[in-house]
């Protein structure tokens, strides 16, 4: 297995266990006010919000990763040359 995947899948593992303590501590409502994009203020549970962010930085940074599969084909194409 590699050294880096399993490092990265701990480091998941250890912010994910965070979101599961701050779900389990922060039953109180709070407010989200995002003018701009909603017209009204947001009052969810603290947990929920906490967990629409982790999930809209894990996609994010997906996103960001995953990306660029051209760039490996060609450069083998100049290499050929």
């Amino acid at each position: 297995m590699n050294a880096k995947l399993l490092f990265k899948t701990i480091i998941l593992i250890a912010i994910l266990s965070l979101l599961v303590l701050m779900g389990m501590n922060n039953r109180q409502t709070v407010e989200l006010s995002l003018p701009p994009l909603l017209p009204k203020a947001q009052k969810q549970p603290a947990a929920l919000m906490y967990f629409g962010f982790f999930a809209i930085g894990v996609l994010t940074g997906t996103l960001l990763t995953a990306g660029g599969g051209k760039g490996g084909s060609s450069g083998k194409g100049k290499a050929d040359k």
